[in-house]
């Protein structure tokens, strides 16, 4: 395990992500277990370029990973961040209402969007940043957004990334010491998708695939879409509804 987490609290900045990636290429350096975290973020961004809320009372923060021979694909702490995040909003949320898991790597609270989660390589490391809407969630035009305060009272944000920072630790121990394989599978235990349920896959390109759910790709985690012919597709990349 790694030892104690660490949290840089400030007021304001640009990008939690941008500033660790900054001090990686400096030379500087960021070590692992150690996470910034912002009350406010003025230039966030989410997968596919899409910008993330950064309204005060959320959480806004990244932690680097530093890579190292005979882990799984580093693209797959996507996963890690999930379950981090799930652990982290179950501990706030009430003991009837569950967070569930979407691929690639949403976590939701009642059907809405509760978190963004963005994965850069930046020299031998991977920065994950991610995002929590405790107080309020942004309004999205293309999907429901949620808010932990939607339905309970919103965390306090140091104790937040202190619970968050210790699940991500646990994660991804599990992820270095098991493997991808048990990640996944707890992915899955927590996750909306059930075998042959109806998936619709919105390309990066624009384009709309569909079919039914048929497991995770064991090599990198890729969505595998089983078509109406009754062959296999591996999605590495989209929004699937």
């Amino acid at each position: 395990m790694n030892g104690p987490q660490v949290i840089t609290l400030v007021e304001e900045t640009g990008s939690t992500n941008a500033d660790l990636a900054a001090a990686i290429r400096s030379g500087e350096g960021w070590a692992e277990g150690t996470w910034l975290v912002a009350r406010r973020q003025t230039a966030g961004r989410g997968r596919q370029g899409r910008e993330w809320f950064d309204g005060a009372g959320n959480f806004m923060g990244s932690t680097a990973v530093q890579l190292g021979e005979g882990a799984p694909p580093p693209a797959t702490l996507s996963f890690v961040a999930a379950l981090a995040v799930r652990d982290a909003v179950a501990g706030v949320l009430p003991d009837d209402v569950a967070p569930a898991l979407k691929w690639p790597n949403d976590v939701m609270l009642d059907g809405g969007k509760l978190s963004g989660i963005l994965l850069e390589m930046v020299r031998g490391h991977i920065v994950v940043g991610i995002g929590v809407n405790l107080a309020r969630a942004p309004q999205l035009p293309d999907r429901k957004t949620a808010a932990i305060a939607d339905i309970a009272l919103p965390a306090e944000l140091e104790g937040f990334a202190a619970s968050l920072a210790a699940a991500f630790d646990r994660r991804l121990e599990a992820w270095r010491t098991y493997g991808l394989a048990a990640t996944l599978h707890a992915f899955l235990g927590g996750s909306i998708h059930a075998a042959g349920s109806p998936v619709t896959v919105h390309d990066t390109d624009g384009s709309v695939l569909t079919g039914s759910f048929a497991g995770l790709d064991e090599s990198d985690g890729g969505l595998r879409l089983r078509l109406a012919d009754g062959s296999e597709r591996v999605i590495r990349a989209g929004d699937i509804s």
